[in-house]
């Protein structure tokens, strides 16, 4: 169902005219899945659901959901919510990297607020006790959006495109593993038994039995997203040992990456519930396929709707190629926000079904950039680079920003990829430290991302490559202990 438009602070509804139509507008609010337009509804829509509690949550750099709970009277009587500026100065294990001259902490650590965006309210359906969620963007004190949060950088980018008139629509695809649970990092990652009460084996790519050993979980997942109001299109068995995709539907840029941050959690809860881990890590298992999350991306002009990657008589637009050339010229460097962490490169190897270059091809899914058979109105690229790990918003707003970079500067892309792609030389950067140093080495990029973005989060990321530093690896062991 589709979600309605909030307002961003409590106001008063204006009286209705017509009780009827007041009247068959409260019901549809009280009936809705997903979303109110303003705090009245919010108060109503809570109310009727006997909720009594409210997660108040927001992504950090990394995805995670962080926030705080309260009791649902206290959410409509304009509390205000805080949370500390270093929240977003942390690695993903918890530690705070040193101060660069571009990586600063806000020095009195003062408060960021949440702000509810009412339009995402939804209940928690695998909390026993009444429970609703709702997405927060984060403000400053005096109200003004706080640029290098990862929601707000994904809207900086939707408004670049907005000036100019156009809409940008996508449709992500995430992949993930099912493991069996493993409660020490020591040992690897296996697959879960199935209903069959054997463990899946690879080689299962679109498999219905496949899906079928784990039909209860797959249930509980439908169950979970209906509650909530998010709408899966397909779901298919991948290549990998109980690895699985799901595709959403096209449309907004940051409806979807609101999408994709709850379905991971929504996964997570409901493989916890049966006894299993869900894995977004781009290469849990060594010598199995990796999991990505592709991005189909188009633009549309605002006032007529049109695709404006075809010209009116249904041929590729100048702008469909400049989006292609842009990606191939900036998604290099950016390519530290799909695929943010040491164990994302693990994936991007040749012959492991992932791209490995920026070559761009039609219908070509060894290419970077694959653009699928479609009509005129359709016609859209997919962005097959980042991985399952990274952050939706900012994997949208990168894979977004480098298009548009490319429109702006009128940038040609290279001649299509016939034949297969990913075999040969890697041209992208092979570790994180490189995507790091290529992330703040083009001043186009802070352009679009703003350089305070940049600066903090390749402060988080050098921090995440000195504590993987400190631990010593089972390769090292094998191969080192007694032979050098």
């Amino acid at each position: 169902m589709p979600r309605k438009k909030a307002d961003p602070a409590p106001a008063a509804a204006a009286p209705a005219a017509d009780p009827v139509a007041a009247a068959a507008v409260a019901q549809s609010t009280l009936n809705s899945l997903r979303g109110v337009a303003d705090w009245k509804e919010a108060a109503a829509w809570l109310r009727v659901r006997g909720i009594e509690d409210i997660e108040c949550i927001t992504p950090d750099l990394a995805g995670v959901p962080r926030g705080k709970m309260m009791p649902s009277s206290k959410f409509t009587s304009n509390t205000s919510l805080a949370l500390p500026s270093a929240l977003y100065r942390h690695t993903i294990s918890g530690d705070y990297p040193e101060e660069t001259s571009t990586f600063r902490y806000e020095p009195r650590d003062s408060d960021l607020k949440l702000l509810p965006d009412l339009s995402t309210l939804s209940v928690v359906p695998w909390e026993t006790d009444p429970t609703a969620q709702v997405i927060c963007d984060i403000v400053n004190t005096d109200g003004k959006s706080v640029p290098y949060t990862p929601r707000n950088v994904l809207k900086n980018v939707v408004r670049l495109y907005s000036e100019r008139g156009w809409k940008p629509v996508v449709a992500p695809e995430i992949e993930f593993y099912l493991v069996a649970k493993n409660d020490d990092p020591d040992y690897p990652l296996h697959p879960p038994k199935g209903r069959s009460g054997r463990s899946i084996l690879g080689g299962q790519g679109y498999s219905i039995a496949g899906i079928n050993e784990f039909d209860e979980l797959i249930d509980d997942i439908y169950h979970f997203s209906e509650k909530q109001g998010l709408e899966i299109d397909t779901l298919i068995h991948e290549e990998g040992p109980a690895q699985l995709e799901i595709n959403l539907r096209h449309g907004d840029p940051i409806e979807l990456a609101d999408q994709v941050f709850m379905f991971k959690r929504t996964i997570r809860e409901a493989a916890l519930k049966h006894g299993i881990y869900a894995t977004f890590m781009a290469k849990p298992m060594q010598g199995q396929a990796g999991s990505a999350m592709h991005i189909h991306q188009s633009v549309v002009d605002i006032e007529t709707g049109r695709n404006i990657f075809s010209n009116p008589d249904g041929s590729a637009s100048k702008e469909f190629f400049q989006f292609i050339g842009g990606m191939q010229t900036y998604i290099p460097k950016a390519l530290v926000m799909m695929a943010p962490y040491v164990n994302s490169y693990r994936r991007l190897t040749p012959d492991m079904s992932a791209p490995v270059n920026t070559a761009w091809g039609y219908d070509n899914r060894t290419t970077a950039f694959r653009v699928p058979v479609s009509d005129a109105a359709a016609r859209r690229v997919e962005n097959r680079l980042p991985s399952s790990d990274a952050n939706p918003y900012l994997a949208l707003a990168a894979s977004l920003g480098c298009g548009l970079l490319g429109i702006m500067n009128g940038i040609d892309p290279t001649p299509p990829t016939e034949d297969t792609a990913n075999e040969g030389d890697i041209e992208l950067p092979r570790g994180l430290l490189e995507a790091v140093s290529l992330l703040e080495s083009d001043p186009a990029l802070a352009d679009v991302l703003s350089s305070e973005f940049i600066g903090l989060y390749a402060g988080v990321k050098r921090g995440e490559f000195e504590t993987f530093m400190q631990v010593i690896s089972p390769w090292e062991r094998e191969f080192l202990l007694l032979n050098v």
